[in-house]
């Protein structure tokens, strides 16, 4: 280690219980007004933005107190991002931690064995809605800022974090980092490794999921269920197709090799997750049903593709409905009679891709070499969960690399909590990270 590396990890020391604390408890005390769960609750990002402020302010150009500069960026009224920048000297190099987003999962506080939110502490552990998922990150980086601004190490990197509103629902566009990147905000990040700091359990997270939800709709005719021959029963139909539907899919999406050099919990896959139907008496066939659910994508193949494919299934289920199973004597989806046929439809929501890290760039390196050196050792793994945009940012050319200092286990849980020991770690990690950088 050379003197530069030893001297800014001297510099920038330890995370600060007691600062980091009396923040995380802020930030958790508003736990409650950034639930993101539109159209019924909608998160009010700024109210983090004000105690992110209150930190760093003081160490800024705007009240030239220090050398942060601050730029608040809001799209949407209450709902705005913040990105952070510790000036290095040499132009063209910088690092980033971005990712860190405002917004949680609901919670709901008669489900929790402690009050969602506030902070409360309990040893090591502080608990709380969004103490992982990512208001504990939120914190976490805010420190590390305030620290450059306050111990201010001449560093040859400039240091950003971007802070973001709206991650946890992408059905309100153009509030977050979607809208960072399209006003070009975070281009000169692209001169350096980005991290997304919105991942669990320390270790470097190197693959992700893609995410495409989808609506397979089945139509009938409403009758009578003691007549059912005279009825197409959309239940059966939903069921049925969906089987096929299923089966084609891992057909054509089975799991891919690269899968295990990543290190994937699970290969891709394509379920159900929600029912729906009109409503109606026990004894009516109802005329209509929809069963919801997603696809679950490793970032190895392309989420175009699928959509392509599954609306090519439903098309040909459609003109070959005669052919597909049905369950007992008069069960059936054509009633050529009454020259009436049962039909299916399948939409769907945005999709989001995948993302495969590139295990040779220098972002993933001194990260593994970072968190080998504090947490012991490295063992990078990848989930079919979904992280947005960060496949659009490699595509356009960044260095992403994601990391969290949460617990898996917690993520978007009840009685959610983290580790102050752990996210004291990921302080360390990231100032290795910083210093190795400086090489």
């Amino acid at each position: 280690m050379d003197s530069s590396c030893s001297n800014v990890k001297t510099t920038l020391g330890d995370l600060d219980r007691e600062s980091f604390t009396a923040l995380l408890s802020k930030l958790i005390g508003e736990a409650r007004h950034v639930q993101n769960n539109p159209p019924d609750l909608i998160p009010q990002e700024d109210r983090i933005v004000k105690h992110v402020l209150d930190s760093l302010l003081p160490v800024s150009t705007a009240t030239g107190g220090g050398p942060l500069v601050v730029n608040h960026v809001g799209y949407h009224p209450d709902r705005g991002n913040l990105i952070v920048e510790y000036p290095g000297a040499e132009p063209g190099r910088i690092l980033s931690f971005v990712g860190m987003h405002m917004d949680v999962v609901t919670a709901n506080p008669s489900d929790w064995e402690f009050d969602p939110f506030s902070l409360s502490i309990d040893g090591d552990k502080l608990r709380g809605r969004g103490t992982t998922d990512c208001l504990g990150h939120v914190a976490l980086v805010t420190e590390l800022m305030k620290r450059l601004g306050e111990t201010k190490p001449k560093l040859k990197s400039t240091v950003v974090a971007v802070f973001i509103a709206s991650e946890e629902n992408s059905s309100i566009p153009g509030v977050g980092v979607d809208a960072l990147v399209k006003d070009g905000l975070l281009n000169k990040l692209k001169e350096g490794p980005l991290f997304w700091i919105d991942t669990a359990d320390k270790q470097p997270c190197i693959g992700t999921g893609g995410m495409i939800p989808w609506k397979l709709k089945a139509t009938g005719k409403l009758f009578h269920s003691g007549l059912a021959h005279k009825a197409i029963n959309p239940l059966e139909l939903a069921m049925e197709a969906l089987k096929e539907i299923q089966t084609r899919f891992y057909n054509d999406f089975p799991p891919h090799p690269k899968e295990q050099v990543y290190g994937f919990a699970t290969p891709s896959t394509m379920k159900p997750t929600q029912w729906s139907y009109p409503g109606g008496g026990i004894n009516q066939i109802p005329a209509e049903c929809m069963i919801s659910g997603d696809v679950r994508l490793t970032p190895f193949y392309s989420v175009t593709d699928v959509v392509k494919k599954l609306q090519e299934y439903v098309d040909d289920i459609n003109v070959n409905l005669e052919k597909l199973d049905s369950r007992g004597p008069v069960s059936k989806y054509v009633l050529p009679d009454e020259n009436l046929r049962g039909s299916l439809s399948i939409s769907f929501d945005e999709p989001m891709s995948g993302v495969a890290c590139d295990l040779n760039s220098r972002g993933y390196h001194v990260l593994c070499k970072a968190t080998q050196e504090v947490v012991g050792h490295v063992k990078p793994y990848s989930i079919t969960g979904s992280l947005p945009l960060i496949r659009e940012l490699q595509d356009e050319g960044f260095d992403v690399q994601t990391a969290g200092y949460g617990l898996m286990a917690t993520y978007h849980a009840k009685n959610e909590y983290c580790l102050f020991s752990d996210m004291s770690q990921g302080y360390r990690v990231f100032v290795s990270v910083i210093s190795q950088l400086e090489d």
